[in-house]
């Protein structure tokens, strides 16, 4: 049996696709989420203290996955097309989340971007790809502009390139929105390399022939982006 061709040198990386939520950012601890919510909804005391705390306990496990149930309302991810969508769908999601009324549904979607940061990992990381001359992109589905997060983390000046699903017109898996970011940068697929969390949505990116690293989402203040100077360094053609 013959063997099939294979290159005969790996094409080294030229840039750098990420995922937002979940690969750059982590989403923060929701019980800090409720605590700015309720503050900004006027609410003497706090959560703990109104509600109980196995009320809490409740409601803070919900809104700590809240957009990984999100698929089972918006299978096709509307909500990340435009912003009326996106809060349809979390709207869709309150009446399904324990212990909370309209107010505080209200003053949980607008405090909702306050507790994302990056991961102690994600400056050094796109600081060490600028220092080599690694091109990045921003590539998420997502239905509202997430800037306000890139400038508050200091992230906005070390991406080239930032592609929002609800301004391309287009969701991940869809191949358009990886080519949209590729042209920007002016990069092929076989010389860039895609990192998410998501195998149905991030994996688009290898139907392109790009390669694709998936980290599931972590808890804790590091993500193992770390994997990705390896491969960075390791792609290079020697």
């Amino acid at each position: 049996m013959t063997a099939p061709d294979r290159p005969s040198v790996v094409e080294p990386i030229e840039a750098v696709l990420f995922d937002f939520h979940a690969t750059l950012v982590d989403q923060g601890d929701a019980a800090t989420w409720l605590a700015l919510a309720w503050e900004h909804a006027g609410r003497d005391g706090d959560p703990v203290e109104v509600l109980g705390a196995a009320k809490v306990s409740e409601l803070t496990a919900w809104a700590d996955r809240i957009w990984e149930q999100a698929r089972d309302v918006d299978p096709d991810n509307r909500r990340d097309l435009d912003p009326a969508s996106h809060r349809s769908v979390y709207d869709a999601l309150v009446e399904r989340a324990p212990h909370v009324d309209l107010e505080l549904a209200d003053a949980m979607y607008a405090t909702m971007l306050e507790t994302w940061i990056p991961y102690d990992d994600t400056i050094p990381l796109l600081r060490a790809l600028a220092d080599r001359g690694v091109r990045t992109a921003l590539v998420s589905n997502v239905g509202i502009d997430v800037r306000v997060v890139l400038d508050r983390a200091g992230l906005g000046d070390l991406l080239d390139e930032v592609v929002l699903s609800f301004e391309a017109g287009v969701v991940k898996p869809d191949t358009v929105i990886f080519t949209t970011a590729l042209d920007r940068l002016g990069v092929a697929p076989e010389r860039a390399l895609m990192v998410g969390d998501s195998w149905r949505d991030d994996g688009g990116a290898a139907q392109l022939g790009i390669r694709t690293l998936l980290l599931p989402r972590t808890t804790g203040p590091a993500h193992g982006l770390e994997l990705v100077l390896r491969l960075v360094v390791g792609g290079a053609v020697r």
